[in-house]
């Protein structure tokens, strides 16, 4: 009994020691890419939050660190102010428009097998459409006179307006970009989640009453597209806090800061004016700005989702 006692702690002893040799090996095999991928993702998000906390001014020999001063002067800044309010309404309109009428697109397109590949490649064109170009065709829709916008409100009696220049509908003009950038991708994802509930359920759900359209949508489809709901929200909701471009070629922020937003407003701060202290605070508020609102989404969301 010793003898096969001592037996199977030999062999216990030489299986860890394996295991242990076979897990230093994967270690130094992992650690390079590891190292690399730390260096570049955490990196800048140290070095941001290192010159967030000085007076560094872009391209300048010396700085002092000055701690929270940044983010004091931050809170005193009405420009930043408006930059957020204007970012997190630009958000609300566009992530609630893009999910509504991505989420009703895709059902009429899934609807009817006629024509379905080409409207699902018609609503998702805008989405692999270069911004740039994109901006400065919508900048010709919204001309005050020669604009097809204006044009057309003209011809039925409606008064030509300013769209990107007005401070009452700036913000609104990049709204509606916005909301026609995205709704392709949310309907896309909206279609491919249409596509994978079983259509027995659907069946199963007319037996038992559920015949109509609207039952057939809050009992079936909403609850089973639920994953798909808290994906499209989220992404959506990030590509919307990431507006610039459209921003700085249509309004620069304008008129009178109507318009701004934080990533241009970080920009401006950061490599217009130089202050790159400065706008690494900037920074740091947008980062927490884009962590908790992804975090909230992704909690308040799961509690209410129903996975197949």
């Amino acid at each position: 009994m010793a003898d096969v006692a001592l037996a199977s702690k030999t062999s216990a002893y030489a299986t860890l020691s394996i295991r242990r040799g076979e897990g230093s090996t994967a270690f130094w095999f992992v650690a390079p890419a590891g190292i690399l991928m730390a260096l570049l993702l955490f990196g800048p998000v140290l070095a941001v939050f290192v010159f967030a906390a000085t007076d560094w001014q872009f391209g300048a020999p010396t700085f002092r660190f000055i701690g929270f001063g940044n983010f004091v002067e931050l809170a005193t800044d009405r420009v930043f102010w408006m930059a957020l309010s204007n970012t997190l309404t630009y958000v609300l309109v566009v992530v609630t428009a893009c999910i509504a009428f991505g989420l009703c697109v895709a059902i009429l397109i899934e609807a009817s097998p006629r024509l379905r590949t080409f409207y699902r490649a018609a609503h998702f064109l805008p989405v692999m459409t270069t911004i740039v170009a994109m901006a400065i065709s919508w900048e010709m829709l919204f001309h005050p006179s020669i604009g097809l916008i204006n044009q057309a409100l003209g011809a039925v009696g409606v008064a030509p307006k300013n769209w990107l220049r007005d401070e009452s509908t700036a913000l609104w003009a990049l709204c509606l970009i916005g909301i026609w950038q995205n709704l392709g991708f949310a309907m896309v994802l909206f279609a491919a989640g249409l596509k994978a509930i079983p259509r027995d359920l659907y069946e199963a759900g007319d037996i038992d009453g559920a015949d109509g359209a609207t039952d057939r949508l809050f009992t079936i489809t909403l609850p089973l597209l639920g994953p798909v709901m808290m994906f499209v929200l989220i992404v959506v909701s990030i590509r919307a806090l990431q507006v610039f471009e459209t921003v700085q070629i249509l309004t620069k922020g304008g008129p009178n800061k109507a318009s701004e937003v934080l990533l241009r407003h970080l920009y401006v701060e950061s490599f217009e004016f130089l202050r790159t202290g400065y706008g690494a605070g900037v920074t740091i508020v947008y980062l927490l700005i884009v962590v908790g609102f992804t975090l909230i989404q992704a909690r308040t969301l799961e509690k209410r989702i129903h996975y197949s």
